[in-house]
């Protein structure tokens, strides 16, 4: 290097000058840069939301809040959020705007994954704010939180699985009040709900996991789903239902750990899922053990296996506070293991209805009648064995044509006339309510003359 430097190659000597000092200069002007970005980081904070995060549509609904998402010019139409046809969202890109009086800046990033079978896009918010303590990032994710409660307010949502959880627009829960059944069982399910809610704290000393199962058996039409509905909305729980035959135990322990405490998991029908049905040791010549599981104990492989479905319900991957419902027509059909408590605490029958209950269902429906008119007609319809098929038969009746319309009803509620106001299939009526109250069997009219 010396001799190249003080020889008589003044070419060598000159180039290799020049390169150093072009190194140099390259190095020396990105240090400002580096410096820019140090001091960024040191006086800045980011916080980093996914869209495979259930917050991500919270902060969606955060932004519909906002005062400055009216002075965004770049926009992006969305109609994913809850309770909101189509809204509007800053579209990706670089965003301002001022928080508690401090300035914040958005990124909103979206871009195809490619690298998994199926592409799908991915999105990501990124905030940063001036500050170096967390506490005011805490106050913003809380605001956020208290937005979502807010819009949330204390209803119940339906959420099925499809590469995520998708919560149903078109789901409305039913009222406790309109699922009628026999004396006492609703109310004793109700008050062991509330028992179970109440009790966290005695199950987190005594160091029993923190979930309870519940099992609604009988017939078709009995009412079972439109309960689990009914409970979930009374105690403003969602309900995160399950088909089993589209997930396996890998799919299906990355579901169910989404799930939030304060929540329903329902499996419906749970009957016609092979996996959860009573294993046949005589066909297929396993051992049983006490618990439930054999040498092949792992029921008939269909999606989901029984010993995934026993690990989801009362293993490592049960989820914390939430009430596991079951639906099944035949409860013969399952597998002892799956009905042991711990995994089903509670049972309740819902069979035919009886005479107490379609009374109830009609005064629901008629709420003039007398108690003895609806046990008449109670009595006169004798073929509507479920409440699905009694109320189905009070809808017909219901919406049975009056006599506005130019006919009589055939069978079905007489009409009375009274002084109030509306419209009766399609015509408008002034002056008048329609009340029904139950029609007695009609006679032939012998024609006239």
């Amino acid at each position: 290097m010396k001799s190249i430097l003080t020889g008589q190659n003044q070419f060598a000597s000159g180039g290799l000058l020049l390169m150093v000092i072009g190194g140099l200069s390259v190095y020396l002007r990105a240090v400002p840069e580096k410096l820019w970005e140090w001091i960024v980081s040191q006086t800045t904070m980011m916080i980093t939301v996914k869209d495979d995060d259930a917050a991500f549509v919270w902060v969606k609904e955060w932004f519909l809040e906002q005062q400055f998402l009216k002075r965004v010019r770049r926009i992006d139409l969305d109609t994913t959020l809850r309770s909101e046809k189509i809204a509007l969202i800053p579209a990706p890109g670089q965003h301002w705007f001022w928080y508690a009086g401090r300035p914040f800046q958005v990124w909103f990033s979206r871009s195809d994954n490619t690298r998994e079978r199926t592409s799908r896009r991915v999105e990501s918010l990124t905030f940063r704010t001036l500050g170096r303590k967390q506490g005011f990032l805490k106050t913003f994710v809380d605001d956020v939180v208290r937005c979502h409660n807010r819009r949330m307010g204390v209803q119940s949502w339906l959420y099925t699985y499809n590469d995520g959880w998708e919560y149903s627009e078109n789901y409305t829960p039913r009222m406790l009040e309109s699922v009628v059944l026999q004396a006492g069982d609703k109310e004793r399910l109700v008050e062991d709900i509330a028992r179970f809610r109440k009790a966290k704290q005695r199950y987190l000393r005594l160091g029993v996991p923190f979930h309870r199962g519940y099992l609604l058996h009988g017939p078709p039409g009995t009412g079972k789903t439109s309960l689990v509905s009914a409970l979930a909305a009374h105690f403003a729980l969602s309900v995160y239902c399950v088909n089993l035959t589209e997930f396996n135990d890998r799919s299906l322990m990355a579901a169910v750990n989404q799930i939030p405490a304060n929540s329903v998991l329902l499996f419906e029908d749970i009957d016609c899922m092979k996996s959860s049905q009573a294993r046949e040791v005589a066909k297929a010549g396993v051992e049983t053990a006490a618990d439930g599981k054999g040498k092949n104990g792992n029921g008939v492989v269909n999606g989901v296996t029984l010993s995934g479905l026993l690990n989801v319900l009362d293993g490592f991957f049960a989820p914390t506070g939430v009430l596991f419902m079951m639906t099944t027509n035949r409860m013969e059909t399952l597998d002892p293991a799956l009905l042991r408590p711990g995994r089903i605490d509670y049972k309740l029958y819902l069979g035919e209805a009886c005479d107490a209950q379609k009374v109830e269902l009609y005064r629901r429906f008629f709420t003039e009648a007398s108690e003895d008119e609806a046990r008449e007609f109670v009595a006169s319809s004798r073929s509507a064995k479920t409440m699905a098929e009694f109320q189905g038969l009070l809808l017909s009746l219901a919406e049975a044509p009056t006599e506005l319309d130019g006919a009589k009803p055939i069978a079905g509620p007489d009409v009375r006339e009274e002084e109030v106001g509306l419209s009766v299939r399609g015509s408008e009526v002034r002056g008048r309510r329609i009340s029904f109250t139950p029609l007695r069997p009609q006679r032939k009219e012998q024609p006239s003359g």
